[in-house]
């Protein structure tokens, strides 16, 4: 039988997720208040994350990202919204993945 090698693990991130939460309300109010404090969650998490015009992306462990993504609907039903459409792409690797630092920053 033949060994399997094991994966080496990276000291960095070795998961990415991009998400974007879509509250529904009774009246359509109150939505940005609600997304404001998803973002809000993400910042007070204290992973890597950088806000866009239409997600969040995040970098870190699986577990602590779904984790994030879990509390933002919560967060969000609990704050007035009877539905979330929640969106999210995620990209996992564990040898690690590259950072939104390396994805970014010669484009800036």
């Amino acid at each position: 039988m033949k060994k399997i090698k094991p994966i080496p693990i990276k000291s960095g991130p070795t998961a990415s997720i991009a998400f974007q939460v879509m509250p529904r309300t009774e009246d359509n109010k109150g939505v940005i208040e609600i997304i404001d404090k998803v973002i809000e969650t993400v910042k007070k998490s204290g992973v890597t994350y950088e806000v866009g015009p239409m997600e969040t992306t995040m970098e870190g462990d699986l577990d602590t990202l779904l984790d994030i993504v879990r509390r933002a609907q919560d967060l969000a039903i609990k704050n007035g919204a009877y539905q979330v459409f929640t969106n999210v792409k995620i990209l996992v690797n564990p040898k690690g993945v590259m950072t939104i630092d390396e994805k970014v920053t010669k484009h800036r």
